[in-house]
């Protein structure tokens, strides 16, 4: 019997999940979505044949603009197995404490929560198995997805990592974020060191040495990590291409195809079909990867900060119900959602 999810939240996560949900019919079923307001948002789930629920007092609201409600957010509590949280950042936590654990609810939530709202800080190559079984599962950050999904490359291809030390260039706000703009800034995000996304990625990978640093631009389409990687051992750089190439959600971008900025991925995305343009691998430009005296790896990295962490939100879901084991789920999703592994294996 599929496992029934609702989403709280229909944003630019929310919106997304809930697609992805909608891929794996056979293990999953998408009971309905929360919205607080009758936006377009709203309207286009309805049209899209999706129930939309709200809260009790918003009832009216969504009457009144001609978008019809399955229910209350109390009634899509009771038709439902798990609550994926895709709610603002520091909501999930007073939902989780006013909704999902009054009704014994498990729930998944997003990054911009802090850690103490889950059992476990989640990304799927690096601590799958460490969700089986858990009733709150926290899916990291876009940022800190991003530098997991890299940092356990090399740790899964028996690379031992000294050090990390990443740069972060951050999109100043999402696409449809009108109200953060216009701006003409570059602003310390923050201005002390370390940025928070060096201690969140230890509360996935907590033996890691690692120091981020970031800015916020005034650009939306990704963020860019500035990388540098020091290893116990010597690698060549053909090494370090191959284990990108072997690894899942990893996206090597080939030199010599004049793709060279993150205008052009996104660009490249809608080009070959993607949805919405999402890009939910990470995307690091080859050209850039450089080792030094066999021990230093450099390398530049693209992050779609929109989609990245969906493929984590399904994994999430099948490690906390024992659906599959780690490499199972990982290839599923995958499939299911049409991401590729890289660039160059796959003739991009």
């Amino acid at each position: 019997m599929p496992i029934r999810i609702g989403v709280f939240g229909y944003g630019t996560i929310g919106k997304r999940i809930a697609d992805a949900i909608l891929k794996f019919s056979d293990e999953f079923e998408l009971v309905g979505v929360l919205k607080p307001t009758p936006d377009y948002e709203a309207d286009i789930a309805v049209r899209k044949g999706l129930k939309v629920y709200t809260y009790p007092e918003r009832v009216n609201d969504f009457e009144k603009a001609g978008i019809p409600v399955a229910g209350t957010v109390d009634e899509l509590l009771e038709r439902i197995d798990l609550a994926i949280d895709a709610t603002p950042a520091k909501v999930g936590k007073e939902m989780k404490v006013k909704y999902y654990q009054p009704r014994g609810r498990p729930a998944v939530f997003q990054g911009g929560e802090k850690a103490d709202v889950a059992d476990v800080s989640f990304s799927a190559l690096a601590n799958y198995e460490s969700a089986r079984g858990v009733r709150y599962v926290r899916v990291v950050s876009c940022n800190t997805t991003g530098i997991c999904r890299l940092l356990s490359a090399l740790k899964l291809h028996g690379l031992k990592i000294r050090r990390a030390r990443i740069f972060l260039v951050r999109r100043g706000a999402d696409p449809k974020e009108h109200k953060r703009g216009p701006i003409n800034d570059i602003v310390p995000d923050p201005v002390t060191v370390p940025s928070h996304h060096g201690p969140d990625v230890k509360t996935v990978i907590p033996d890691i040495d690692i120091v981020t640093m970031a800015v916020a631009v005034p650009v939306t389409i990704m963020h860019m990590h500035l990388v540098n990687i020091e290893l116990e051992e010597t690698v060549t750089r053909q090494d370090v291409i191959r284990i990108l190439e072997e690894t899942p959600r990893i996206m090597l971008v080939p030199e010599g195809r004049r793709m060279d900025s993150l205008a052009q991925l996104i660009e490249w995305a809608r080009d070959v079909g993607r949805y919405r343009g999402d890009i939910m691998e990470n995307c690091i430009f080859e050209g850039s990867l450089t080792v030094y005296d066999g021990r230093e790896i450099y390398l530049m990295m693209g992050i779609h900060q929109e989609s990245i962490v969906i493929p984590e939100n399904i994994d999430a879901v099948r490690a906390m119900f024992n659906l599959a084991d780690k490499w199972t789920s990982i290839e599923r999703t995958d499939k299911g959602l049409g991401l590729i592994t890289s660039g160059k294996r796959y003739g991009l």
